[in-house]
Order: C-alpha cells, then sequence, then structure tokens
C-alpha cells in the first residue's frame, strides 16, 4: 500500500512539468506570432521589454484589484450580516416586547375581570342580605300590627263585658251536668294552643256559674308553655265575658299563688317566665284594671330582679318579658324595630294601650337590672382571662391540664358565653350598648406567638410546614373515610343510636353532678405550674378495674351469645367466620372499605360486633401491615357502630396497663404491636390524644429497656400527628424533651440512642433551608414534563409526535433538548432505555440530534473518570446504561461500546500496579461501570467478531479484577466487598456461563500475555526482534482486535472481486482448509451482516471505523409513478439477462492447480541437495524463508517460477499455522484412534476375565503353553492410515 501511495506521489511532479512544458510551448508559439506581426514597427529589444513591463505590471493590477474586490465582497457580506443580526435582534426583542405587553395586558385584564366578579358577588350577597333583612323587617312589621289590633280588639271587648253579659235565662239553655262542667274544668289543667277552638266550643255550650272558682285555680295552676299562653288569655277573656265575678277570682288567686312562691327557695323559672307573661297579657286586654294589674306585674317583676342581680339566673325570663310585652307595658322598642322602620320607612304599632306614665317604672326597672348585667358579664370576662393565663402557665410548666380544671373551664366558658348571649339580647330589646369587654394583652407578651389551645383549629395560629400528615395520600387515608350512613339503610344501626342517646344522658348527668368542684384542686394546681413533669412511677391499680369488671363481663356475655348460637347453628355464624378469616386479606383501602360496608350491611349484630373486636384485637404480631388497615376498618364503622372502637380501646389499655405493670423482657413484637394499634388509632382519633399521651407518660416514666423501644414505636406510628395537632402539641413536646433529657442522663445502648433520636426527629424534624426552585421558561419546562415525568415504555409514542412538533428551528430550544437527553441521570433509571429508543425515532427527522447527545453521554463518561468523584457515581451509571441502551437501538457501533469498555480498565490505570489517582486501587467503582454496560447490551455479543472481541475484553477484564483485588487494603477485616463479586459472576453467568474464571493474578496475566502472543503471531509480528511484542499495550491489541474485527464483520459485505483477489493470494490456505472452517465462516458472515445497516460498510477505512456512527434514516422514500415504471423494466431486463444466460455453461473458478509431477521432483531433489523447498503440501524451510511455486501462462504454455517468501510475510505466516493447525489436527485424530483400539482391547480382556471369574478356574497344568491372546479383527494401523510413519 505504501509503495503504490510513493509512486502515486511520485508521478504527480511529472505530470506538472509536462503541463507546464506544454504551456511554454503555447506562449511561445504566440510570442513568436507578435513577433511576427509587430517586427516592422519596433525594434525587437524594446518590444521584449514593454512586453515584460505590461505584463507585470498587469499581473500587479489585477492582484490588487482581485485583492480590492474580495476586501469589499468580505466587507459587504460582514456589514449585511451584521444587518441581518441587527434586523434579527431588533425583530427578537420587539417580539419579546410584544409578548410582554400582551402578558400584561392579559394579566391585567384576568385582574380587572377577578376584580369585577368579586365586586359582583359583593353587590349579589349585599342585595340578598338587603333583601333578607327587608323580609324580615316586613315580617316584623306585619307581626307588630297583627298583634296590636289583636290586643286592642280584645281589650275594648274585656272593657265593655258588663254591657254584652246574658240574663240569667241564657243560662237555662246551657249545659249545668256536673260530668261535663268537671271535665272542662280539668282539661284547663292541661290547655294547650291546640285545644283553642275545642275548648271555646264547649264554654259555648256548659254553664259554668257554679264552677267559677275551679276554673280559677286550674287556670292559675296550669303548666303552661310560652306558646299556650295566648289560648289562655282567650279563654280568660271569655269567661270575663260571661261571669262578672270571675276576674277579682283570678286577681286574688293570682296574688296568693305569687304570695306562696315567695317562699321556694329555687323557684322553677320555666312557671315564672310564661307566669309573668300571662298576668301581662291578661293586664294589656283588660281583663285587669291598669292600677290592679301593673301593680301586680310591677311587684313580681322587682322581686325577679331584686333577688336576681348577682347571679342573674332568671335572666331569660326578664328577656322574655321585654320581647313579648316589653312594647305595651314597658313602652320599649327594640333596635331591630327601629332600624327597619328607619331603613325602609316602616310605621310600626304606637304603644297607646298603656299610659307613658305608667311605663316608666318599668323602663328604670329594666335599665337597672340591664347595668347589674352588664357588671356582671364584665366581672365573669376578667375571671375566664384568668383561668385562661392560669392554664396556659400550667400547659408551659407541665404541659397538660388535669382533667377536673380543664372540665371547670370548659363549664365556666360555656356559662360565660351564655351570660354574654343573654346581655345581647337584652341590650338590643332595651335599644343599649353593649359594653366594652377588653382583650388580655399579656397573654402573647408573656408566651409569644404560641398556639390558641382554647380554640382549636383557628386558622393562622399554627401551621407547620408540611401539615400533620407526611404526603397527600396519608390524609386521604386517615381522614377520607367511607361514610356508611350514606349507603346503609338506618334501620341497620339503630342500636347505636338508642345506646348513644343513653350515653348522652349519662353524660349530662355527670356533668350536673361535676359542676361543684373544690378551690382546694385549683390551689394545688397552682403550686404545681412552676414544677416539672416527675420521674415517679404512675399508680396504675386504680383506674382499669372497673374497666376489666366490664370487660370481663363483656366476654362473659359473649360467650354465652356464641353458645347460644352454636345450638341454634345459624347460618350468620359461618358468614362472620369466612368474614373474619378473609380480614387479613384486606391489604388496601378498597377492600378494607367494602369489608366495613360487608359487615355493616350484613352482619351488624351485638354478638358479631364482639367478635369482630376479638378478631381486630388478636391481630398476629407478625403482621404489623395489618393495624392501619384496621384502624381504618373501626373508624369506618364508628358512625353506625361506636361500640366496637370503645371495646378494642378498651381492651388496648387493659393490654397496654398489663405489660407495663409486669415489667418482663419478652414478647417485644406484641408489645410493639400494641402500642402501634394505639397510635393508628389515634391518628384516627378512635384512641383519644389524652390517653395516647398517657400511655407515652407512663412509658417515660420507666424509661428503660423494652419501654424505650415501645415509646420510640409510638412515637413512630403517632409522634408526629400528636406534635402537630393543636390540641396536644404542647404537651407532646414536653414530653419530647423529656424523653431528650432522659437520653442524655441515663447513658443509653447506642442501639437506644439512636431509635430515640430518629423517634424524635420524626416528631419534630430539624428545620431545613427551603430550595429554590430555578425558574424555567414554560417550554422547557415542558420539555423536561415530557422527559422526566410522562415519558413511559407505553407513552414513547405519544411523547415522540410531541417532540416532533417542537420549534426544531430555535437552536435555543434545540440545544435544551439534547442537554436533557445528556442529562440522562434525571430519567428514573427504568426508563432510560425509553429516552434511547425516543431518540431512535427522532433522528428519522433531526440527525443533528443523535450526533450531540452520542458525543455528550461520550464526554459525560469521560469526563466522569476524569474527575472520580463520589457524588458523581449515580450519575456515571446513569450514563454507562444509556450508553448501553444507544447501542441497543442501534445508535453507536459494537466499537464504540468496546472502546468504552477498555477505557473504563486502561484510563488512568498504571501497568506497573502502581497508585493512581484516576483510579485508586481501593476504588471498585469502574468494575460496576462495567458490569451495568455489560448487563446492558453484552447479550447481543454472542456471535461473530462481536463475539471473539468481547472474550478477549474480558481476558483483560480478569486482570483487572484480579489487580484490584490483590491490593493490600483488603485484609481479613477488611474483605473484597462480596457484593462486587456477586455482581461479576452474575454478569458473567449471564454472558458466558461456561466461561472458566482466573483463580489468581498470576493466571489472569498469562492468560492475557497468550492472548497477545496470539494476536502477534496472526499479525505476523512474533519473531520480530525489537520487542514490541513484549511492549504492546492493551489499547494497541484492542486495536488490531478492532481493524480484524470490523474486516470479518464487514465481510459478508464485500464485492466478488475482493473475495475473488484474496483467494489468489491464498491458494495454498484454501486448499488445505477444511469444508468445516468455510461453512463456519460464511455463517459468521452471514450472521454479521444481521449488524450492518448501511450499504456503503465496504467503502469505509480504518479511520471511518474509529469514529462514531450514528444509525439513522435518511429521507423518506415517497411512491409515485416513475418507481413502477422502474420496476417493470428492471424485471423484464433481469429476465432478458437469465434466459440469454441459461444455455451458457457454468465453468468453476478452478483455485488450486495441481503442480506438474517433473517439477515435484525437481523439488525433491533440490530438496535433497540440502535445501527443503516448501510446495502446496511441503513442510517448513529450515531457515527464514519459505518456498512457494508461482505459475504464469504465456501463450499456450505454462511456466512455473520458485519463489523464496520470508516468514515474516503475513502469507508464509498464515500458511504455516496452517500447517501446524493440520499437523496437530492429524496427531489428535491418531491418538483418539489408538486410544479407542486400547480401550476396546481393555474392555474385551475385563469381559472375559469376568466370565473366568463366575465359574472355578481347573487347574492349568499348560499354564507355560497358553498362546498369546489375539484379538479376532486385529488392530488398525494408525501411522499407514495418517502416513505420518511411526515406528
Amino acid at each position: 500500500m505504501t509503495d503504490v501511495c510513493f509512486a502515486t506521489i511520485s508521478s504527480m511532479p511529472a505530470e506538472r512539468t509536462h503541463s507546464v512544458n506544454m504551456d511554454e510551448k503555447d506562449v511561445c508559439a504566440f510570442s513568436n506570432k507578435e513577433k511576427d506581426r509587430d517586427g516592422e514597427r519596433r525594434p525587437p529589444a524594446a518590444r521584449d521589454k514593454a512586453k515584460d513591463e505590461a505584463k507585470m505590471s498587469g499581473k500587479k493590477d489585477g492582484g490588487k484589484e482581485e485583492k480590492r474586490k474580495r476586501l469589499e465582497e468580505e466587507k459587504k457580506k460582514k456589514e449585511e450580516k451584521d444587518r441581518k443580526k441587527k434586523e434579527e435582534e431588533k425583530q427578537k426583542a420587539e417580539e419579546e416586547q410584544k409578548k410582554k405587553e400582551e402578558e400584561e395586558k392579559r394579566q391585567q385584564e384576568e385582574e380587572e375581570r377577578k376584580l369585577q366578579e368579586e365586586e359582583a358577588k359583593r353587590q349579589r350577597e349585599e342585595e340578598a342580605a338587603l333583601l333578607k333583612e327587608k323580609e324580615e323587617g316586613h315580617q316584623l312589621h306585619q307581626e307588630a300590627w297583627e298583634r296590636h289590633q289583636c290586643r286592642k280588639e280584645l281589650r275594648s271587648k274585656n272593657q265593655n263585658a258588663h254591657e254584652g253579659r246574658p240574663e240569667e235565662a241564657f243560662f237555662s239553655r246551657l249545659d249545668s251536668s256536673l260530668k261535663k262542667n268537671t271535665a272542662f274544668v280539668k282539661k284547663l289543667r292541661t290547655l294547650t294552643e291546640q285545644q283553642r277552638d275545642s275548648l271555646s266550643n264547649d264554654f259555648a255550650s256548659l254553664n259554668l256559674s257554679k264552677y267559677i272558682g275551679e276554673a280559677v285555680s286550674s287556670v292559675v295552676e296550669a303548666k303552661l308553655k310560652i306558646s299556650d299562653v295566648g289560648c289562655a288569655v282567650h279563654l280568660c277573656s271569655l269567661f270575663h265575658q260571661r261571669y262578672a265575678e270571675f276576674a277579682p277570682l283570678l286577681l286574688q288567686a293570682w296574688k296568693k299563688h305569687f304570695e306562696a312562691r315567695k317562699e321556694d327557695k329555687a323557684p322553677n323559672v320555666s312557671k315564672l317566665r310564661t307566669d309573668l307573661r300571662f298576668i301581662a297579657e291578661l293586664t294589656i286586654v283588660g281583663l285587669f284594671t291598669d292600677k290592679e294589674g301593673l301593680s301586680l306585674i310591677y311587684e313580681q317583676l322587682k322581686n325577679i330582679i331584686g333577688a336576681d342581680r348577682e347571679t342573674h339566673t332568671h335572666v331569660s325570663v326578664v328577656i322574655s318579658f321585654c320581647k313579648h310585652c316589653g312594647d305595651d307595658v314597658a313602652g320599649l322598642v327594640p333596635r331591630k324595630v327601629k332600624l327597619a322602620a328607619d331603613k325602609f320607612g316602616l310605621a310600626f304599632p304606637p304603644s297607646e294601650i298603656i299610659s307613658t306614665e305608667k311605663q316608666q317604672p318599668f323602663q328604670h326597672l329594666l335599665r337597672e337590672y340591664f347595668t347589674s348585667l352588664t357588671k356582671h358579664l364584665k366581672k365573669d370576662h376578667r375571671e375566664l382571662q384568668n383561668t385562661e393565663r392560669q392554664n396556659r402557665r400550667i400547659l408551659h410548666s407541665k404541659g397538660e391540664l388535669s382533667e377536673d380544671r380543664h372540665k371547670q373551664y370548659e363549664e365556666f366558658a360555656t356559662s360565660y358565653q351564655k351570660l354574654l348571649a343573654n346581655t345581647q339580647s337584652l341590650a338590643d330589646l332595651l335599644d343599649e350598648n353593649m359594653p366594652e369587654l377588653p382583650q388580655d394583652k399579656t397573654v402573647q407578651e408573656e408566651h409569644g406567638p404560641g398556639i390558641d389551645i382554647f380554640t382549636p383549629g383557628k386558622p393562622g395560629e399554627y401551621d407547620l410546614e408540611g401539615g400533620i400528615w407526611e404526603d397527600e395520600d396519608a390524609r386521604n387515608f386517615y381522614e377520607n373515610l367511607v361514610d356508611l350512613k350514606a349507603f346503609v339503610p338506618a334501620i341497620l344501626f339503630k342500636d347505636n343510636e338508642r345506646s348513644g342517646a343513653g350515653k348522652d344522658k349519662d353524660d349530662s348527668k355527670d356533668g350536673r353532678d361535676g359542676k361543684d368542684v373544690s378551690s382546694a384542686a385549683e390551689e394545688l394546681e397552682l403550686e404545681l405550674e412552676a414544677l416539672d413533669i416527675t420521674d415517679e412511677p404512675l399508680e396504675l391499680e386504680g383506674p382499669d378495674e372497673a374497666e376489666n369488671e366490664e370487660l370481663a363481663k363483656k366476654l362473659l356475655d359473649e360467650q354465652e351469645q356464641e353458645d347460644e348460637e352454636a345450638n341454634t347453628g345459624s347460618h350468620l355464624k359461618l358468614i362472620v367466620d369466612a368474614f373474619i378469616q378473609q380480614l387479613p386479606n384486606c391489604v388496601n383501602r378498597d377492600l378494607i372499605d367494602k369489608a366495613a360496608m360487608d359487615f355493616c350491611m350484613n352482619m351488624n349484630t351485638k354478638s358479631n360486633r364482639r367478635k369482630l373486636v376479638r378478631a381486630l384485637f388478636t391481630v398476629p404480631r407478625q403482621r404489623l401491615d395489618l393495624l392501619p388497615f384496621y384502624a381504618r376498618l373501626v373508624a369506618t364503622l364508628h358512625p353506625c357502630m361506636s361500640d366496637v372502637a370503645e371495646d378494642l380501646c378498651s381492651m388496648l389499655k387493659g393490654d397496654f396497663r398489663f405489660h407495663i405493670r409486669k415489667k418482663d423482657q419478652i414478647n417485644i413484637e406484641t408489645k410493639n404491636k400494641t402500642v402501634r394499634f394505639i397510635g393508628e388509632l389515634a391518628k384516627f382519633k378512635m384512641f383519644s390524644k389524652t390517653d395516647t399521651l398517657q400511655c407515652l407518660k407512663m412509658l417515660l416514666s420507666d424509661f428503660t429497656h423494652h419501654h424505650i423501644e415501645m415509646a420510640c414505636t409510638l412515637l413512630e406510628t403517632c409522634g408526629r400527628f400528636l406534635f402537630r395537632s393543636t390540641d396536644s402539641h404542647l404537651r407532646t413536646s414536653v414530653l419530647l424533651e423529656q424523653m431528650m433529657r432522659k437520653k442524655q442522663a441515663q447513658h443509653l445502648d447506642s442501639r437506644y440512642v439512636t431509635m430515640v433520636e430518629n423517634a424524635y426527629y420524626y416528631c419534630n424534624p430539624p428545620p431545613v433551608e427551603k430550595t429554590v426552585k430555578k425558574k424555567r421558561p414554560p417550554l422547557q419546562e415542558y420539555i423536561r414534563k415530557l422527559l422526566y415525568k410522562d415519558l413511559s415504555k407505553v407513552t414513547t409514542e405519544k411523547v415522540l409526535r410531541q417532540m416532533r412538533k417542537l420549534p426544531w428551528q430555535d437552536p435555543e430550544v434545540k440545544g435544551y433538548l439534547i442537554c436533557c437527553m445528556v442529562n440522562i441521570w434525571n430519567v428514573k433509571y427504568n426508563s432510560i432505555h425509553c429516552v434511547a429508543n425516543l431518540l431512535a425515532g427522532l433522528v428519522a427527522y433531526q440527525e443533528d440530534v443523535g450526533i450531540h447527545v452520542v458525543d455528550g453521554v461520550l464526554e459525560d463518561i469521560r469526563l466522569g473518570m476524569e474527575v472520580n468523584q463520589p457524588k458523581f457515581n449515580q450519575r456515571r451509571i446513569s450514563s454507562g446504561k444509556f450508553l448501553g441502551e444507544l447501542y441497543n437501538y442501534r445508535m453507536v457501533e459494537s466499537a464504540v461500546i468496546f472502546r468504552t469498555l477498555f477505557s473504563f480498565i486502561s484510563f488512568g490505570v498504571n501497568q506497573d500496579g502502581s497508585p493512581s489517582s484516576l483510579d485508586p486501587p481501593e476504588h471498585l467503582f469502574r468494575i460496576r461501570l462495567v458490569c451495568t454496560l455489560l448487563d446492558t447490551c453484552g447479550q447481543y455479543f454472542d456471535r461473530g467478531s462481536s463475539k471473539r472481541k468481547l472474550d478477549c475484553f474480558l481476558i483483560y477484564f480478569q486482570r483487572y479484577i484480579w489487580w484490584k483485588k490483590s491490593v493490600d487494603a483488603w485484609t481479613k477485616e477488611h474483605p473484597f466487598p462480596i457484593d462486587i463479586d456477586y455482581m461479576i459472576s452474575d454478569t458473567l453467568e449471564l454472558l458466558r456461563p461456561k466461561m472458566r474464571f482466573s483463580c489468581s493474578l498470576d493466571e489472569a496475566t498469562k492468560q492475557v500475555a497468550d492472548l497477545e502472543r496470539e494476536v502477534l503471531v496472526k499479525l505476523g509480528l512474533a519473531m520480530e526482534k525489537d520487542g514490541r511484542s513484549s511492549a504492546m499495550s492493551e489499547a494497541e491489541g484492542l486495536d488490531e482486535e478492532d481493524d480484524d474485527g470490523d474486516d470479518d464483520e464487514e465481510g459478508g459485505a464485500e464485492t466478488e472481486e475482493q473475495s475473488g483477489n484474496e483467494s489468489e493470494m491464498n491458494e495454498q490456505e484454501e486448499d488445505d482448509g477444511s469444508e468445516n472452517e468455510e461453512e463456519e465462516r460464511e455463517e459468521d458472515e452471514e450472521e454479521n451482516t444481521d449488524y450492518l445497516t448501511d450499504s456503503n460498510k465496504e467503502n469505509e477505512t480504518d479511520e471511518e471505523n474509529n469514529e462514531v456512527t450514528i444509525r439513522g434514516g435518511g429521507l423518506k422514500h415517497v411512491a409515485c409513478a416513475e418507481d413502477e415504471d422502474f420496476i417493470q423494466a428492471l424485471d423484464k431486463m433481469m429476465l432478458e439477462n437469465l434466459q440469454q444466460r441459461s444455455g451458457e455453461t457454468v465453468k468453476v473458478h478452478q483455485l488450486d492447480v495441481a503442480i506438474p509431477l517433473q517439477l515435484k521432483s525437481q523439488l525433491k531433489k533440490g530438496g535433497a541437495g540440502g535445501s527443503q523447498p516448501c510446495i502446496h503440501e511441503g513442510d517448513a524451510h529450515i531457515d527464514d524463508t519459505m518456498q512457494f511455486v508461482m505459475l504464469t501462462r504465456k501463450g499456450n504454455k505454462q511456466q512455473y517460477k520458485i519463489l523464496n517468501v520470508p516468514l515474516s510475510s503475513h502469507l508464509a505466516a498464515n500458511h504455516f499455522n496452517q500447517q501446524q493447525a493440520e499437523q496437530e489436527e492429524r496427531m489428535r485424530m491418531k491418538k483418539l484412534t489408538l486410544d479407542i483400539n486400547e480401550r476396546q482391547e481393555q474392555e474385551d480382556y475385563q469381559e472375559m476375565m469376568q466370565s473366568l471369574a463366575q465359574r472355578p478356574a481347573p487347574a492349568n497344568t499348560n499354564r507355560e503353553r497358553r498362546p498369546r491372546y489375539q484379538h479376532p479383527k486385529g488392530a488398525p494401523n494408525a501411522d499407514l492410515i495418517f502416513k505420518t510413519g511411526g515406528r
């Protein structure tokens, strides 16, 4: 090759000289013509001189002109380019400004639209509120006029009753029977508004002259409601209009009734309220005179207010009086009425029934009562704030409040709220202003921005980052429960409603009994407010005895009911047992919700609920994963059957106390199961937070051994929930601080210290700086979303379509997409192959993208080896896997993969074994990189040259591994990592299951040396004396292997001409080669062509093979009519050619030509003379040359010429190796044949000996004369067969 190139280069100057001479000849001919034409006008010397000057000046002017033009053109191009660039920048700036203005305009329009919507919404709300207020005002106005007209008419009738009373003859026509009159009088004791018509009809038909006194007593003693007063006033008016003595008797009866009531220490407030309104209504309608009625009303009202100036327990009586009768008796105008009259111009009826002078005393009395009420309200407000302040101090010092103190505060707050509401109602009725209630400012000053535990859930008071729950899924699991009442008929959980109602009654009774709280408890709490939580053991025996008795009673009842069911053999028992057996399989939210609905629909009985509780309580201690789902089941069933949660919590409390009291050091799994179950129920709010914190406090009181694990388990289960809940935050924080102090003081084991710290920081994680999210343009965010979030195995086509729609003409967008693909570590590891698939599809439309991505990946791999920092390890693993996936999708060649593999084990590695900063001896990450790359694409290197390349690499890889293993850093205390060994064995098992792994560094080094020697022999360099074979590096060996492998790989694409030339050069090789080797080589070539995607492979050189090849599609084929015409013409031409060639005789090209006998004899004679030449069947020459016979043809005569070829040449070396291989094969076959012969003789001899051993051998007297055993078939002559000339 070198000689040819040299000949070509040396011929170039000759050609150039020849062309120059031809030009000179032309110039000379032209100049001769000019001389002949101008000879007459000028002398020869002058003409030549002028010609030379003109020629030189022309050349100079032409060169300057060209240079000037070129400069001007470059200047114009530069100016044009600058102008275009400025125009583009200006256009881009204008577009950006326009986009910015449009965005601002759109945002402004959006804000204006929102403001308009808010304004419209506010106006609609105001209009709705105004309309509602107007309707209420009109209703008040209508009711006031109706009441005023009714009272006025009834008053006029009663005042003129003496004129219209009937005569005696009228009474004689009425019924005077004892039975009916007595029954009517009895009805008056229980009259209601619904009986108005029936009682009026009965009164019209009866003669009650003799029963006036009994009727008066019945009316006075009747237990009326506020709504029944109107009916009673109506009946009294009927009595007064018919019987004159009724009104005086009624007045006397009321006076006696009120006199008797003075002696009552605890009067009935409801009766007092109805009586006061009753006499006020009787006075207003004129049944009593103003003097008698008003004096009676004033006296009773004065007594009520006088006795109630401190406690104000009868404020509801005063409010009722002012509401129903205050407008007529006291002339009160409520503020609501006044505002409605002023706002809507409504005319309310005037207070004209009773004069203003008579109303004044009532007004003064009511306003005095309101003043005392406001003083009482201010006093209670101050006391409430003082109580809150004390409670805060106790909470900050102890972390918890006692139940009595908390209950006392709740009761006091409830009474205060009630007093505040009554004061507001009375102020509205009296048209007075509410007093100012100053807020306590020292609360926030003392403790800073804390938690308002008295208004839990108040927005803005306490909002930890992240909230109570870890994430949105956890919040949905613990808060979004199935509402069984929406799906299940109410009849199925009626027992729960009854039990709930009974419990409410018991609670109210207990509340009334617990109102009297001694001041001693309060003083004790105040003394303890500055103290810390004591570490004394808690008393556990007291409160749980009653619970244990109750639980034992429940279990006995359950056992009895089970016995009854067993006797009856009900089908429901089988259903419940099957349900309980299936509960451990409910391992997700849908299954457990379905189980809850199924139980509520089909199995909701008392015994089944207890059976369910027992099944939940006895969950296996190993199935901790079921506890959240069981707790959700209990929480879902709680609205319909609350006894399930109560019974389960009671059993868990009892079990917890049992383990605490026993203090043994066994059954830790059961203990952890119990506290974890308690924590899960606490997160569903089935187990109260107070009880949960009490359990934690009991564990902290004896913070040793198993109690430490139980406390940490409880905190890891529900600690975050308790710490971030507003009503339990302070107490939880105090207990956490106490736990950390105990950890410091007790010098715990390191395992316990780790558990305690993990539990503490899980509940109260340290503050972390917020990461500022990088602001990116929307298009870049969309690209990242497509690649890093949406891309998966099923969405690759969809993402590819979206990628094709991107503005590829924008270099910024294209560059960002390439950068995102190169940064493959941002993609999920299992989705890396999807990115390679996407890139392979994208290259068909954007070819340069593939080139840039592959280049970036290779650059990143190289950079990782140069930097070699552990923080980039995950990034390097992703890049290595991505490169393997790119090969799988035919984006790179196998040469790139092998070059990368060899760089992993050779870059920065010193061959002498000295340490290197790029690959320290104890660093094993490159082994992981090699295994990752081979696991990704190594399974495709299973045939052809790729298989041989991989076998070669694995030999070098074993040496690298043993070099790492032989480092002094690995000792018995710190052995070589076993996971690396497993990873290597897994990789090799996948690629070469039958490969034998080297056992030592020396063996691996020997294999490498053998491989290099074999390669050098193939290349004809084994006999060189320059020492290159020993100094040859691994990378050089790889290049030679690559070149050889590429030739093999491209063999399928060679032309017939190349094959013919090669066969002529290697005639001797082809003749001696076996048919099997030819078939194997042909199969390898056919298989290797499968990996080729480019039809121009045969034109590639070695330099092209060293480059990264991007496999991508070119232009798409578009079908057209010309294609069909072309195909038809091609088919026709091929058919004609076949028909013409069918009659020709096929001549097989003869590769081996037999050497004439006379030449063989000459060669043999020459060999006998001392020089044994090398013919086609001959052996190697003694010296460094080998003789070949070259056959030539001159005319019809053949000529032979003997050539001495040196052994260092490629032809002689290959032929010599082939002869050696054939000789070894003959010897191996000879040995096998001889071994077969000997084995057959041995087997026959053994069979004969066995047959002789089975029967007793007779005495042989002729032993010496026994003939030698001869095999019937005789032994074959191996030397004769293989022509080896043995002994």
